[in-house]
Order: structure tokens, then C-alpha cells, then sequence
């Protein structure tokens, strides 16, 4: 069952510095809330002073606790497909709708996410007309490698980072994603954090940071002939 464009919610950090020139979406993992990624803002702001950033909860409540962008019980690729795109029309309906109240272009949004955000932001991401300036994904995967759509000179460029002990999701996730990208004709940057479980480590925080910050001074490429070297 599509979820439909349901209206989403969220913690909000506005620019630290003057009006917001760009605009973070956060995009949560499953069971989580808006509240367990807007964290990652503050540690950002010194790198991204003028961004503004929205971590939205997602459409419905899990079982347990906290929200889910779509029901997943197991990573079955046909289920994780109807997830994404069951919930894709709510993710562009909140970005439209940010986007709107910051008065900022299509082409001024940076996707962020984790785990089952992270499937949604290169999901929606990718799909957009106007495509976003970059996108981050944490402990994710891609979540229809076989319907990607045609990579244009426009698509935005691509950071993966995952840790190597995620028995979650794992690591082997990160590789499949950013090969399957990288000979679509993407920017993909990759990281593997070692000794971290399915969260983020401080490294990967400082790269992320870092990777969104060269995106917002237009330091970035938006295509490549191949897989970019790792990171770091």
C-alpha cells in the first residue's frame, strides 16, 4: 500500500549565520525519529554555517517505538523496492514544501540518510527533475539497483559510508551500491569505518561534514567515468 503524500514533521536547525542559503534534509533508519539525526547538525554547522537543516519523523509509527519510512521485516530486494517507493512521494512532497518556506531553489537541497533513510535519499534523490546538490548515506543500500534511471551531466554527487562490523546491514551493502553507481556515471565517494556497528562514527561525521561543505562551494564534480578512490 502507497503511503501517499502525507504531511511530515520534525525537529528543524536554522543557518547559524544570516538567512540559509542551502537546505539538509535528514532522513532517519528504521525505529528512530527526526530527533536521532538532527544531532548530526550542530557538529556540521562550523563546516556549513548558512545551511539550514529539517530532520522530518517518518510517515508511520513502527510496532515497537519510533517510525518507519516504509515496513521492512527482512531485506528482501522486492520488499525494499515497494518500501521506497511507496514512501518516495511523502519525502518529495516535504522537500517541496521546505524548500518553499526557505525560499531556496530545487538545486540548493543536500539529501541525507541512515539505513532506511539512506535507501529513500538516493532512492528519491536520484528521481528528483531538479536534482539535489549531494547526498549522504549512512549504513544504507540502493535499494533498486536494476530501475536506476539515466544518470544525466545533472546528478549529484554521491558520499557511502558504512561500518565494516554492521551485521544490519552489511558492509558488503556500501560496495554493491557504489559500483552499481559509479558505472552509471555517478561521483561516489566511499568510506569504511573500521570496527563500527550500524551507526556512525566520529570519522564518518567529519567526512560527511566535509563532503556537504565541498558540495556547498561547489567543489565537487557532478558526473565520473568511474568509482571515485575511498575517502579516507
Amino acid at each position: 500500500m502507497a503511503f501517499g503524500q502525507r504531511q511530515l514533521n520534525g525537529p528543524r536547525l536554522p543557518a547559524a549565520r544570516g538567512s540559509a542559503t542551502h537546505l539538509a534534509v535528514l532522513c532517519h533508519g528504521y525505529g528512530a525519529d527526526g530527533n536521532d539525526l538532527i544531532g548530526l547538525a550542530p557538529n556540521w554547522q562550523r563546516f556549513l554555517p548558512t545551511v539550514a537543516f529539517a530532520a522530518p519523523n517518518a510517515p508511520d509509527r513502527c510496532p515497537g517505538a519510533g517510525y518507519q519510512w516504509f515496513p521492512i521485516s527482512r531485506l528482501d530486494p522486492q520488499e525494499v523496492r515497494r518500501g521506497v517507493e511507496s514512501a518516495a512521494s511523502t519525502l518529495e512532497a516535504f522537500l517541496d514544501a521546505e524548500l518553499g518556506r526557505l525560499a531556496l531553489a530545487p538545486d540548493r537541497l543536500m539529501l541525507v540518510g541512515f539505513s532506511q533513510g539512506t535507501m529513500l535519499s538516493l532512492h528519491v534523490g536520484l528521481r528528483r527533475v531538479a536534482k539535489p546538490l549531494a547526498i549522504l548515506g549512512y549504513s544504507g543500500m540502493l535499494a533498486t539497483p536494476d530501475t536506476l534511471p539515466a544518470l544525466g551531466p545533472d546528478t549529484p554527487p554521491i558520499m557511502l559510508v558504512h561500518g565494516d562490523a554492521d551485521t544490519m546491514i552489511p558492509p558488503q551493502a556500501m560496495f554493491a551500491a557504489a559500483g552499481v553507481l559509479g558505472r552509471a556515471g555517478a561521483l561516489v565517494q566511499w568510506h569504511l569505518s573500521r570496527g563500527v556497528p550500524h551507526s556512525i562514527d566520529p570519522d564518518g561525521l567529519l567526512l560527511g561534514g566535509l563532503f556537504l561543505s565541498m558540495a556547498v562551494k561547489g567543489s565537487l564534480g557532478r558526473r565520473a567515468d568511474q568509482v571515485c578512490c575511498p575517502a579516507g
